[in-house]
């Protein structure tokens, strides 16, 4: 038997969901019951009747999950699936940094530990972020964490003032400039998109900015049009089956990888092994001591309120 249809059999024994965030491998992706990108998952996770959550992507999402679902058993393939920008946020660094701006409202974006949801007002993702910060009103400030790239844009779009940590995405960040003109100059018909999480000399050269489905959806609606992709590579798969006859081109990276694109290396540890393994043995599973789960609970429930 092969691993899939193992998976396939144990998932339905144990009454489990499978959840993959676009970023994963194209093989989990496959076997996934829902494929989305961290705002859809966080609302299939919150609506879900598995007893068990097999969350494909990384940490902090396998611990919204946890969080939304106390009773239920989260497990994540691998451990190991962590997060530059999540990293990028220690919570006793930020708490100081609270501190340092009282009266501030404090969003979140969902790419950050369980201990900094706790410490938020409001979560957000890309797919929602500008209206999460239009929801507060104008005279209010706010503080925008951890991904000053997204908050710049943010700004940007909105005109308000943010107060913005300082922190980023690796794989965002390793898009070349110099790289995507020549690419561009090369295949002057693609339009670029781009993820908000990019950096802003990237942003300023694309036609569409938007989080992972937003970028589907835009695709979709044009899909006459040939497309340069600015975000993690993964997200090509779901995109191409979506649109099979449209041409679509990953964006450069600075360093050369095997695929010359930029691949996130924590997405990818997890495996249909692990997957397997994870299901199987029911571990590792996420924990979230329940102080922390309680407070954190709020600024995501908020999220999805707001996001209706």
């Amino acid at each position: 038997m092969h691993l899939k249809e193992k998976i396939l059999q144990l998932k339905k024994e144990k009454n489990a969901v499978i959840l993959a965030h676009y970023y994963q491998t194209a093989d989990i992706q496959d076997i996934a019951d829902y494929v989305g990108d961290s705002l859809q998952l966080s609302q299939k996770a919150a609506e879900t009747d598995a007893d068990i959550i097999v969350f494909a992507g990384v940490h902090f999402m396998a611990e919204t999950a946890k969080i939304l679902n106390p009773e239920k058993i989260v497990v994540l393939p691998d451990l190991n699936a962590g997060c530059s920008l999540a990293d990028s946020c220690p919570p006793e660094a930020f708490s100081e940094f609270i501190k340092q701006h009282p009266n501030h409202v404090v969003i979140t974006y969902v790419n950050c530990s369980a201990e900094i949801k706790a410490l938020s007002d409001i979560v957000c993702t890309s797919s929602n972020a500008l209206k999460i910060v239009e929801s507060v009103p104008k005279e209010v400030p706010i503080i925008f964490a951890p991904d000053k790239n997204l908050g710049k844009y943010i700004m940007k779009k909105t005109g308000r003032d943010l107060v913005l940590w300082d922190g980023s995405c690796v794989v965002h960040e390793a898009f070349s400039i110099d790289k995507l003109i020549e690419l561009h100059k090369k295949y002057p018909e693609h339009k670029i998109i781009a993820h908000p999480e990019s950096e802003e000399h990237i942003l300023n050269t694309a036609t569409y900015i938007g989080s992972t489905a937003g970028m589907i959806n835009y695709v979709k609606n044009h899909s006459q049009e040939k497309f340069i992709v600015a975000t993690e590579a993964g997200i090509l798969h779901k995109m191409q089956q979506e649109v099979p006859n449209t041409e679509l081109i990953p964006a450069p990276a600075q360093e050369d990888n095997t695929c010359a694109c930029s691949e996130c290396a924590y997405m990818k540890v997890n495996t249909m092994q692990k997957l397997y393994d994870c299901l199987l043995n029911e571990s590792p599973q996420i924990e979230v001591p329940e102080p922390i789960r309680k407070k954190a609970l709020l600024p995501i429930e908020r999220m999805l309120e707001l996001s209706k």
